[in-house]
């Protein structure tokens, strides 16, 4: 077995639980009137179904709605919220795992408090003006927020003695209820710039009373509410205490005071601790520093400071593969592993690995699609599991008639289709124009690595579900007629046109096809707008397979690449952001002209953020507002209100023009054939939007 330590029991006080695999408490934002929902309940049972060791419900308020940052979040304030709870028990027992309620008072950041007029507690006031950079936030998704406070701005006083005492009943009269339902245990939730959290910080809490200034009076407010629950509770039930390893703020919370407070709460009852970080910014970049991390292993460094100085686990947590996960409890840097976003993508994870079948594992792209759904109270949705954050759509179901399905295009969204429909028992055949799978995917995992993961998923499963994969094979009537198709499903993806401007057809200016073709092989072709030493190069890597493998196409970039050190990128959208990251880290001058006011608007805001920063610091240079007006062989001329100018170049890369292309779906439907589409093809809607529509068509045939 490759992963056999991540596969073992563990313990967290008295309770015992199969493997080491943790979903963290994410919002579902699925609650009525703070009450578990049908939905709520499907969630939690896939990923018991699934295997998982230990589930933490999402964050839930101890004194809903009063400290509550939702109406949809679970409430734990009164005994009537008991028997959706009792539910969530059974059905997490059902299967095997263990699961435990993540509780929280969420002061600074309660936005009920703010919405019915209520002062939001914190340590002390003013808060401390911290950063909160907005622009490259949508003027929609900041409607939508706004939305959620009724557009009042909120309030904030310092605690009383008398408020703490109350949060304290709180919490634990809330750890009662929870081990009433049948429930396993609570997460002590004090991190993330929530009250407990800020009292813990440096940064916030100024007071000079007993619960400010030293160490254990700023852990004052932790180390009661951990005692309150511990004496309420008895010995039997299990209490995580959630820390930031890391805050991401001057003055903030460090590594060593995070040990420091760990040691504190394991005095005061604590039966593990969960290491986490934040900071403030979360409208920008700062939500990838903490709480949601963009590279693998974010905070398995801080999570090894807190192991190191208590004697109960460690959970930790950020971005960590499965691998990864196996070689660090090993190493002894924790006793857990919390897998939040990777669980959504793939709710059978533990069960894969179990079976010895990681290959089988959909990877989360970490394109934080699912995240940014909370930040106006939506319920997540995820760009490679097309069923989360729908389950009231009920699970797949073999189809009552077997069918000939033929599906045109072999992108995620033909992918998705061909393995939905076989799972479903129809007989699946594959179209695929060029000799690889994945469309344009498989480009951009240039780019973005995390793409190869979804091809490699996809392609694993249609190939073990018996598709006939049919690469390097152009659709048409007569091969339909001869594989007797009954449904045609077209994936074919959009279109791309060049602007019709001066100089867009010259040799140097490449659409996204163009520079698809030329990296990938695919189309040798687009080679004859090179140069002649260009084109022999290119020529000699593809002879010598170089081309065949996109992970060698990203390594041998880095040394060399047959475009000109200058490059004009147009167009700032999602393929723009990235592929001018891309350049600068290759060494070229990059500058992306933007006719839209914002960048990278098809982004979720907070990779959004991220592929900003990056881009920036790697020299990108973003110019918004800006209307092509014309190509040269040495520059490209550009409007911005009513002043001209030029930046000069030596190649450019229309990264704009986008549009749908239903051209060979409607031949296909004049042939006479039952034809649908999805992905691009239908509205331009990335991955997500291939993945999502592509599950659709297969489930409906």
């Amino acid at each position: 077995m490759p992963h056999p330590t991540l596969l073992t029991q563990g313990r967290i006080g008295s309770v015992e639980t199969r493997n080491r695999i943790v979903l963290p408490a994410m919002d579902q934002n699925s609650c009525e009137d703070g009450e578990i929902t049908d939905l709520n309940i499907a969630h939690y049972e896939a990923r018991a179904r699934g295997g998982v060791g230990l589930l933490i419900l999402e964050t839930s308020a101890v004194a809903w709605p009063i400290g509550a940052t939702s109406l949809h979040q679970p409430a734990l304030s009164e005994d009537r919220f008991i028997p959706g709870l009792k539910r969530l028990a059974e059905a997490a027992h059902r299967h095997g795992s263990k699961m435990f309620v993540q509780m929280c008072h969420h002061g600074k950041t309660a936005g009920v408090d703010a919405m019915q007029d209520r002062e939001q507690l914190v340590p002390s006031v003013p808060l401390p003006a911290d950063e909160n950079d907005l622009s490259s936030v949508t003027m929609d998704e900041l409607m939508k927020m706004a939305g959620l406070t009724g557009g009042k701005r909120a309030q904030q006083r310092a605690a009383t003695i008398d408020d703490l005492v109350w949060v304290v009943d709180q919490f634990a009269d809330a750890a009662e209820r929870v081990q009433k339902a049948g429930l396993d245990g609570i997460e002590v939730h004090a991190a993330h710039g929530y009250l407990i959290s800020t009292f813990l910080s440096p940064h916030y809490n100024l007071r000079d009373d007993e619960y400010g200034g030293s160490v254990e009076n700023r852990a004052r407010l932790l180390v009661e509410v951990v005692s309150a629950i511990r004496k309420r509770c008895g010995s039997d039930f299990g209490i995580i205490v959630r820390l930031d390893g890391r805050e991401y703020v001057e003055g903030g919370i460090t590594p060593e005071l995070s040990a420091e407070y760990a040691v504190l709460a394991e005095s005061a009852g604590a039966d593990a601790i969960h290491v986490s970080a934040s900071g403030p910014n979360s409208m920008g970049v700062g939500f990838t520093n903490g709480p949601l991390p963009w590279q693998p292993d974010q905070y398995l460094g801080l999570a090894a400071v807190v192991k190191q100085s208590v004697s109960i686990p460690v959970i930790a947590v950020g971005r960590i593969f499965p691998d990864a996960a196996e070689k660090h409890l090993k190493n002894g840097d924790c006793d857990f592993v919390s897998m939040g976003r990777q669980l959504l993508a793939d709710p059978d994870l533990p069960a894969k690995l179990l079976s010895e079948k990681p290959d089988r594992v959909r990877t989360c792209i970490n394109c934080f699609v699912c995240v940014a759904q909370n930040f106006w109270d939506g319920a997540p949705i995820c760009a490679v599991n097309a069923e989360l954050g729908h389950y009231d759509e009920g699970p797949l179901r073999l189809a009552t008639e077997r069918r000939k399905v033929v599906v045109v295009g072999g992108g995620p969204g033909g992918m998705e289709t061909a393995r939905v429909a076989a799972v479903r028992g129809h007989s699946v055949t594959l179209l695929e124009k060029s000799p690889h799978l994945g469309g344009t995917a498989r480009f951009s995992s240039l780019t973005t690595p995390m793409n190869a993961e979804l091809v490699r998923y996809l392609s694993t499963e249609i190939s073990l579900l018996d598709v006939d994969i049919r690469t390097s094979t152009p659709v048409t009537a007569g091969l339909l007629r001869e594989l007797n198709a009954d449904v045609v499903v077209v994936a074919t993806g959009a279109r791309r046109e060049r602007p019709d401007i001066p100089g867009a057809g010259l040799p140097h200016v490449f659409s996204g096809d163009d520079l698809r073709g030329l990296l990938t092989g695919d189309d040798p072709a687009a080679a004859s707008r090179l140069p002649v030493h260009r084109r022999l190069m290119v020529s000699i890597g593809r002879s010598l397979g170089f081309m065949s493998s996109m992970d060698r196409v990203r390594s041998m970039s880095k040394r060399w690449m047959p475009i000109g050190k200058r490059v004009v990128v147009v167009g700032g959208g999602l393929v723009g952001v990235e592929l001018a990251e891309y350049l600068a880290e290759r060494g070229r001058s990059v500058t992306v002209l933007e006719e839209g006011e914002k960048l990278g608007v098809e982004m979720a805001h907070p990779r959004r953020a991220r592929s900003l920063f990056e881009a920036r610091n790697h020299g990108v240079s973003f110019i918004t507002g800006a209307q092509l007006t014309g190509i040269t062989e040495s520059g490209v001329s550009y409007l911005v209100g009513d002043e001209t100018h030029t930046v000069r170049s030596d190649a450019v890369v229309i990264a704009s023009g986008v549009h749908t292309d239903e051209s060979i779906a409607e031949q296909l439907r004049t042939d006479g054939f039952d034809v649908r589409v999805v992905g691009d093809a239908a509205s331009v809607g990335y991955i997500e939007g291939a993945v999502r529509t592509g599950y659709l068509a297969g489930r409906s045939i």
